[in-house]
């Protein structure tokens, strides 16, 4: 209910005060801040959405914590399918130790116990709260989406192996281990929690995924070995230099042919001043310090500078394939699967 007013109060109170005093309208995401900021109906709503996000993490986290050392023996004690590998030696990058990502208290990696899966647990529960419901009950939107996609514009590729960076707890890795039959599926993070609790889940749900702990960076896959290597909101969490080494990496492990795809919310480019300032919340106000910058990269020189040179890079509104639930037709406000479309940014090698 709120979320609407904040365009009326940009325009009939917000906007004429920058006009006032610079003769002009706001051209960027600062100068629309500049004003906007100084609203109350902004103010309350962002109070609001920030107060929301914390009492999510708690709901989640709260039960978890309860019942953290049960969820690391049923997730050990699930037979497996598929595999795990672990490497306690891994670095976690800065990018993920100096804040905690999306305000999820301990981040995506921290450990309170032996064989813990609680940061896993967590994010589970919390990002179907944060989508309202709008991903599915296995919040898989993104990856069904894109599978859908893939299907339908490019049904000449039939990847045999496939890999799924910055998988989390697999919500949008098992999509592929389904949808194309008899491929072998690989996925890595550079969170142990997270990993141990993808596992448990994709095993509990018969379904074959090669779990490993890796940053993308520095894959340890070989030359040419995957026929697609995807990401699901990955590129936003990670700085302006990681994601360079990522795109390159994505080139490196490809085979020639094969499709690097990164599913994200959609960029800047385009957009009105005032939509940017408030798409752009996060990056002040929920602890996502790369949001901008991502939302701000020239996608085409990106993929140039990474060997990616002989297609045009692909950047294109994929429609959800999950239709279930009445879209709000925003990803802000919380309402992060509301949009009903995810941005696809790749590229054929």
């Amino acid at each position: 209910d709120l979320h609407p007013g904040l365009k009326t109060a940009y325009e009939k109170r917000a906007k004429g005060k920058f006009v006032e005093k610079h003769q002009r309208e706001p051209e960027s995401i600062q100068e629309v801040g500049q004003v906007m900021k100084q609203d109350t109906h902004y103010q309350a709503w962002s109070s609001l959405l920030r107060t929301s996000q914390e009492m999510m993490w708690s709901s989640a986290q709260i039960p978890v914590q309860r019942a953290i050392q049960k969820l690391a023996t049923q997730a050990a004690e699930t037979p497996a399918v598929g595999s795990l590998r672990l490497d306690p030696d891994l670095k976690i990058p800065a990018y993920h130790t100096a804040v905690d990502i999306h305000c999820q208290p301990g981040g995506y990696h921290t450990e309170y116990i032996e064989n813990d899966v609680a940061q896993g647990a967590i994010y589970d529960r919390a990002v179907y709260i944060y989508a309202m419901g709008q991903m599915g009950v296995n919040n898989a939107d993104m990856g069904d989406s894109t599978v859908a996609w893939l299907k339908q514009e490019h049904p000449e590729l039939k990847p045999t192996r496939i890999l799924d960076l910055g998988c989390a707890v697999g919500h949008s890795t098992l999509p592929y281990a389904s949808g194309f039959e008899g491929a072998e599926v690989h996925a890595i993070d550079v969170a142990a929690p997270m990993l141990r609790y993808a596992h448990a889940r994709a095993s509990s749900m018969g379904l074959p995924v090669h779990f490993s702990q890796q940053n993308a960076e520095t894959l340890d896959f070989e030359d040419n070995s995957f026929d697609l290597v995807v990401s699901h909101i990955l590129l936003h969490e990670t700085s302006s230099a990681a994601i360079k080494n990522i795109i390159r990496e994505c080139h490196r492990v490809l085979k020639p042919g094969g499709m690097m795809l990164h599913v994200e919310t959609p960029p800047y480019e385009g957009m009105e001043p005032f939509d940017t300032f408030i798409f752009d919340w996060d990056s002040e106000n929920n602890n996502e310090p790369f949001w901008r910058k991502s939302h701000l990269l020239d996608l085409e020189a990106l993929a140039l500078d990474s060997g990616f040179d002989q297609h045009k890079p692909i950047q294109i509104m994929v429609p959800s394939a999950f239709q279930e639930t009445q879209r709000s037709n925003t990803f802000q406000g919380g309402d992060f699967g509301g949009g009903g479309v995810w941005f696809v940014y790749g590229c054929q090698k």
